[in-house]
């Protein structure tokens, strides 16, 4: 799937409608570079699936869990200060995947050898203007 010339405020539904494409998947990996709107994006990800707290990107802590009000946990992963994969493995990042909850993943350059065999790509592309954007979205098989 496709979507040109987004504008944030268009993420909510966007949002909604990568949820019901694939409704079976945990994973999803964010590709885009700094400031184009990845933690904006996966903050209408994690209000449609029920958080109501505020969504900050982790870059420092690396990684949010989030309750959403059916009770289940959501994880926002920052991998853009890791510098090497063993510190994700420190924190048991694994784990995380083989939850069964959803994994939301910025910055993942440095972790994809390890993703599971199937997990939702979601590339945005800023265009020349700041408010638009192209977000491609695919189910990625390795």
């Amino acid at each position: 799937m496709i979507f040109f010339d987004v504008q944030v405020s268009e993420l909510h539904e966007i949002a909604n409608k990568v949820l019901k494409k694939f409704p079976e998947e945990r994973i999803f990996v964010f590709d885009a570079v700094m400031g184009a709107g990845k933690t904006s994006f996966i903050t209408k990800f994690c209000n449609i699936l029920g958080v109501d707290n505020q969504v900050a990107s982790p870059t420092f802590a690396i990684i949010n869990a989030y309750m959403s009000k059916f009770g289940n946990e959501i994880y926002h992963f920052d991998f853009y200060r890791l510098n090497k994969i063993e510190d994700a493995f420190e924190i048991g990042f694994y784990e995380y995947l083989e939850s069964g909850n959803y994994c939301f993943i910025e910055w993942p350059n440095l972790i994809y050898p390890y993703l599971p065999n199937k997990y939702v790509k979601i590339k945005i592309l800023q265009k020349n203007s700041a408010d638009l954007r192209d977000i491609e979205v695919n189910l990625n098989f390795s």
